[in-house]
């Protein structure tokens, strides 16, 4: 009888992938920014061809979203992106200021391990490909089990399209045989630089048990702000419009509205007319049992579906026209699954008396999960805008567009990223759009423009340190000066 263990077959696969993206990150190295765009070029183009099919794909094998919005998806990254890092320099020289003689040299991680969502695979996996060639860097993708098929066709496409293109054989490849072994094992290998984890929360604790950096794009619990200068109409429109694409799947999008009392009546009238369903108290008590499991986490069935199908599986029906569900509240309970995020077209609705009381509601909603990566908000008052761009834990704070479009960098001048950085919540190194100079380290090049007697003698050209009296225009006391002129006198005597 045999028995075939898969774990122990997943973690050598993952070993030998390891080690080849090592030796093959060693020759990209080597390359100019030139070829690498030439690269990135290539397999743009090429998985450009397949945007359509992956994007069927994607929702036929993981039963989430709207094929059509991930269509649009994977063209934004394979057009919008793309343009995007044409003009950028990642590797080799990318800054020089000969006034001060200061270089600033780019140099790759070296390999990455990429973890991609079953929400957004295809679009997700095309950007993270082309953003660590770009850079230079080597990256193993281990596909999310839910998308392990589309994922691969992807990669399958790109790794053809790079490799014809003169990319090292490994420097780009995946796990075909996905288990958690194996996983761990990319994320613990020697060879391993840094870890990108986009909306894969159950990997966070084997990801920091492996000592590696971690770039997370993770969950939040973003509200919307209406304040009573904005433009109702518009704001209403861009919510929707955010939180119906892919049927909410983006976890930028709007979880919760928050609203001045003041227009708070005309607020909630635009959303019915513009198909926003608000709950009864009794279909709201039928469908928020449906999103929680027993460990208080989000049902991952319920993710991606239209409200028509939230409504049935509920027990309750609402008109075909009808986009989005929508939650009256007036607390945050944390124990509930309303003030969670929710990938679906769920929104909760709250009304505060202004706009002070209502940047405390944000707030709190932010933090009832670890601080979200977005906030939004409606409003033509810039001292507004302002306090909550100053006060928010959040990592992005969108002016006056739609969340979804506006933080992958659509509607808004932020970098194009499927991967928004997640630091503020005290998880990952970044809270950027992630790009390619994430992926990079920057090696610092600063040539001689004064003696080291200058230093020592406190006469450093543009700072006045005056070593004999008490006259000085820096942040050392007297006495710091005088002890580090002693310890320079004795080291540079020494040679």
């Amino acid at each position: 009888m045999n028995i075939i263990d898969n774990d122990l077959l997943s973690i050598q696969e993952a070993r030998i992938l390891a080690e080849n993206a090592c030796e093959a990150q060693k020759k990209l190295a080597t390359f100019s920014q030139k070829k690498l765009d030439e690269i990135v070029e290539c397999m743009a183009e090429e998985v450009e061809k397949y945007a359509r099919e992956l994007a069927m794909m994607s929702c036929d094998e993981t039963d989430y979203g709207k094929w059509q919005d991930k269509y649009i998806k994977n063209r934004f990254v394979c057009k919008h992106l793309r343009e995007s890092l044409k003009e950028m320099c990642c590797v080799g020289i990318i800054c020089e200021n000969r006034e001060k003689k200061t270089m600033d040299i780019g140099v790759p991680m070296g390999v990455i391990v990429a973890l991609c969502p079953a929400t957004s695979p295809v679009s997700t996996t095309i950007y993270k490909a082309m953003i660590a060639i770009k850079a230079g860097n080597a990256i193993i993708f281990s596909p999310h089990p839910r998308a392990k098929n589309t994922i691969a066709k992807a990669l399958d496409i790109m790794i053809s399209a790079a490799e014809r293109c003169g990319l090292p054989e490994g420097a780009l490849s995946y796990l075909h045989l996905v288990t958690l072994g194996g996983t761990n094992e990319l994320l613990n290998h020697n060879a391993t630089s840094l870890i990108i984890n986009t909306g894969v929360p159950s990997m966070i604790k084997s990801i920091k048990n492996s000592g590696k950096p971690v770039i997370y794009g993770g969950n939040g619990n973003g509200p919307a702000f209406i304040e009573r200068t904005a433009d109702i109409g518009q704001a209403v429109r861009d919510i929707i419009s955010s939180k119906t694409f892919d049927y909410g799947i983006v976890s930028a999008a709007e979880q919760s509205v928050v609203v001045d009392r003041c227009i708070a009546a005309e607020v909630k009238l635009e959303f019915q007319n513009n198909g926003a369903h608000f709950l009864t108290e009794e279909e709201a008590q039928k469908l928020w049992p449906l999103f929680s499991r027993a460990d208080s986490s989000i049902d991952p069935e319920m993710i991606g579906k239209s409200a028509q199908e939230l409504a049935k599986r509920a027990g309750f029906c609402v008109p075909d026209g009808v986009t989005v569900l929508i939650s009256e509240q007036k607390n945050i309970y944390h124990s509930n699954s309303h003030s969670k995020e929710k990938l679906c077209p769920v929104l909760d609705y709250y009304v505060e008396n202004d706009w002070m009381h209502a940047c405390e509601k944000c707030i709190e909603l932010l933090i009832s999960e670890r601080n979200g990566h977005t906030l939004v908000i409606h409003s033509n008052d810039e001292d507004v805008i302002r306090q909550f761009a100053l006060k928010k834990p959040v990592a992005r704070v969108l002016v006056n567009t739609p969340a979804t479009f506006g933080s992958m960098g659509a509607t808004t001048s932020l970098f194009p990223a499927m991967t928004l950085g997640s630091g503020s919540a005290g998880v990952g190194i970044t809270t950027d759009n992630v790009s390619p100079m994430n992926l990079i380290y920057i090696r610092k090049v600063g040539y001689s423009v004064r003696k080291a007697e200058e230093f020592t003698n406190g006469e450093i050209t543009g700072k006045k340190y005056s070593i004999n009296n008490t006259e000085q225009h820096s942040m050392f006391k007297l006495e710091d000066l005088e002890m580090l002129q002693r310890i320079l006198k004795n080291t540079l005597g020494g040679f």
